[in-house]
């Protein structure tokens, strides 16, 4: 039971330690820079709009396919080969904004793309879906042209696993598809958004 304890007071620590070194990055000379923080706290209010319609077609897949827990479909989803964009560099030890930034903005233009299967999905919706990936390109070109504008370097992430999204051998497929792009997307965004939030609070 004490070594079961000490694992357990271990595990929490990690899962707090991204965050605390956060706080610790070597970000001072951008925190206080007043166009910085109005572009964090601008995209923050972005990302929290497409997280809102995110989790609009959730709710929509939900109730026209009865799609609602992944943790019944994760079998299906190990045949599907749907993964997250990845955005370890914006939660780990390691962090650093040219890094948290490249991943935001590369992972923007995955999902973008990717909703496109969800358009062809729920084809009432489309408006919304096509508002959707409207709004992950601007909030990518809006990293992009702050990036710029300090003057940080791009970091340029290996492209494997990026592939276009597989065909979909049924309509089921699609379906679960469909209902795992939108559940890795609103991740994604919840993880993007801490990352924008703790960079305001520096």
């Amino acid at each position: 039971m004490c070594c079961l304890t000490r694992v357990l007071a271990l595990a929490l620590a990690l899962l707090w330690a991204p965050w605390r070194v956060l706080h610790g990055a070597p970000l001072a000379e951008l925190s206080g820079d007043q166009d910085f923080q109005l572009f964090l706290h601008k995209n923050l209010e972005f990302t929290r709009k497409i997280k809102g319609d995110v989790a609009a077609l959730q709710r929509v897949v939900c109730d026209t396919f009865q799609l609602c827990q992944e943790e019944e479909l994760l079998l299906v989803r190990q045949d599907l080969g749907i993964a997250q964009a990845p955005l370890e560099q914006c939660h780990s030890r390691t962090f650093h904004a040219e890094a948290c930034f490249s991943q935001i903005r590369n992972g923007l233009r995955v999902y973008q793309g990717s909703l496109a299967a969800v358009r062809e999905l729920l084809p009432r919706h489309a408006g919304l879906v096509e508002t959707l990936q409207l709004d992950a390109a601007n909030l990518s070109s809006n990293i992009q042209q702050q990036v710029e504008d300090l003057g940080l370097a791009t970091v340029t992430f290996p492209t494997e696993g990026r592939d276009p999204l597989p065909a979909f051998s049924s309509r089921f497929h699609h379906q679960v598809g469909g209902f795992f792009i939108l559940a890795n997307f609103q991740r994604f965004l919840e993880t993007a958004y801490r990352a924008l939030r703790h960079l305001a609070r520096l």
